[in-house]
């Protein structure tokens, strides 16, 4: 006997919804302080009476030079505050791939080549527009991210209320192609190596990681371990960031016999609003400071290196992931979900084309030489994951009143036992709770039966002694 047919984008189980809902709330609360923080650094940086002091701030320098630690506030942004974001997204990945989606190679398959069709497209995309126009090639990673936080933050704003299967893939989707940026960072931006320093960091993260096999507790070991491991590897020529996505790689993220949540989840809990509340909005405010004047605006449309990364997070992005998804289920004989429709995967790879965080950070590397044109590219990435996002936003309008039936059927627990009921349909005591509900309003509607009949008669009766007595 054949197996079913697999669902592409089916329900999520209970626990893996309840992860994702948790997961997706926090990082919905620091993308509206992103949104805010980007906003902010835009009037500080194009108001006349304030651009002096935004200039002042993201330049001026501090911490022990003698470590190779005299470095400016804009540079602490992207170097040491992201690292966190980076240990928040090394946590995850290592969660999907021993409890999440990432660990069945079946379900894997979707989000890895979708992820990699939605950096791949956008990067050729990027290639081709500089390749006819004679513009730098340098800047072909900048539209291959995309940040989970601004998109759901954009979700927040819309309020759409996009079925938990949409948004678990919107996550994973991230998480694999976070590590893929990772990689680029680490393979194309690696400047020279100091491999004295490289060593350190490896013997750091080697304790890092014998320290957390022992079952060694205490914040008081890791952080300062953490930030010694982070200053070797910021030595060490290769991206700081890369120190913590290794640290969040080690932490277990499978329970033992008598744990609720693992060491993995417990620590990501404690830290991801560090990271979206903290970490992240602060790089925005030293980043996303440009100039958007017309004029500077207009000028990304006839540039090839800022309109190849508009382009790729527009259309490389929309065209990358969904042909991706629907190669996947074309070529694994897998179906869409019933509830949804190819048009709803489009909504949500439109989305997945706001790139902010690292898309801001891999344009200040690959153009680091030229401040003009990091500015430029910045202001493209802005203007991209705007336009994405005003088209994504009127595709999932169209579909929102769906959407919302879909969200309604996923949380209604009308026997109250504190279960969506979609997930007790196969559970007899579910059914017999069901029934003793209908008995209880069964009885009350008969009650209410009898008791209206009575009145009825009463009335009756009353009326025809009230007829006799006239007549007499």
């Amino acid at each position: 006997m054949s197996a079913p047919p697999r669902k592409v984008l089916g329900r999520l189980s209970l626990p893996e919804r309840t992860f994702v809902a948790d997961a997706l709330r926090t990082e919905t609360v620091g993308g509206v302080l992103l949104l805010i923080a980007a906003v902010t650094a835009l009037i500080w940086a194009n108001v006349p009476a304030l651009h002096s002091s935004y200039e002042s701030v993201s330049h001026y320098h501090l911490g022990p030079a003698a470590l190779g630690l005299d470095l400016s506030v804009e540079h602490w942004a992207a170097d040491g505050l992201l690292a966190i974001f980076f240990f928040v997204a090394g946590i995850e990945l290592k969660r999907e791939l021993v409890a999440g989606d990432l660990k069945d190679p079946k379900a894997a398959a979707l989000p890895v080549v979708a992820a990699l069709c939605g950096m791949a497209v956008p990067a050729l995309v990027y290639t081709l527009t500089n390749l006819t126009g004679g513009g730098s090639l340098a800047g072909w990673a900048v539209p291959t991210a995309t940040d989970i936080a601004f998109a759901l933050a954009v979700l927040a704003v819309i309020g759409t209320w996009l079925p938990s299967a949409l948004r678990a893939f919107l996550l994973t989707l991230a998480v694999v192609d976070d590590l893929f940026a990772i990689l680029i960072i680490a393979v194309f931006f690696t400047a020279d190596i100091d491999f004295a320093a490289l060593g350190g960091a490896a013997a750091g993260l080697a304790v890092f990681w014998f320290l957390l096999r022992k079952g060694v507790r205490g914040w008081y070991v890791y952080v300062p371990l953490a930030l010694v491991i982070w200053a070797l590897m910021y030595n060490s020529g290769v991206h700081a960031t890369i120190a913590g996505v290794a640290m969040g790689l080690m932490l277990r993220c499978s329970t033992r016999e008598g744990e609720e949540h693992s060491p993995g989840e417990h620590i990501e809990h404690l830290v991801r609003p560090l990271s979206a509340g903290l970490a992240v909005p602060l790089f925005a405010l030293f980043s996303a400071g440009v100039s958007v004047s017309g004029g500077a605006l207009g000028d990304v449309f006839t540039q090839p290196e800022t309109l190849g990364v508009v382009l790729g997070l527009v259309v490389g992005k929309a065209l990358g992931i969904f042909g991706g998804t629907w190669l996947t289920a074309r070529f694994t004989r897998a179906s869409l979900s019933d509830d949804l429709a190819w048009a709803d995967v489009f909504a949500v790879a439109t989305l997945a084309g706001i790139g902010f965080t690292v898309s801001l950070l891999i344009g200040e590397l690959a153009f680091a030489g030229d401040a003009t044109l990091t500015d430029e590219v910045k202001a493209a990435v802005l203007l991209g994951s705007l336009i994405a996002a005003t088209l994504a936003t009127v595709l999932l309008k169209l579909r929102n009143a769906e959407y919302r039936r879909l969200y309604e059927a996923e949380e209604r627990d009308e026997d109250l036992s504190g279960i969506p009921d979609i997930y007790e349909e196969d559970d007899p005591a579910y059914h017999l709770r069901m029934a003793a509900i209908h008995e209880r309003k069964a009885a009350e509607h008969r009650r209410i039966a009898e008791l209206k009949s009575a009145e009825r008669l009463a009335e009756v009766a009353g009326g025809a002694g009230e007829e006799d007595d006239r007549r007499a």
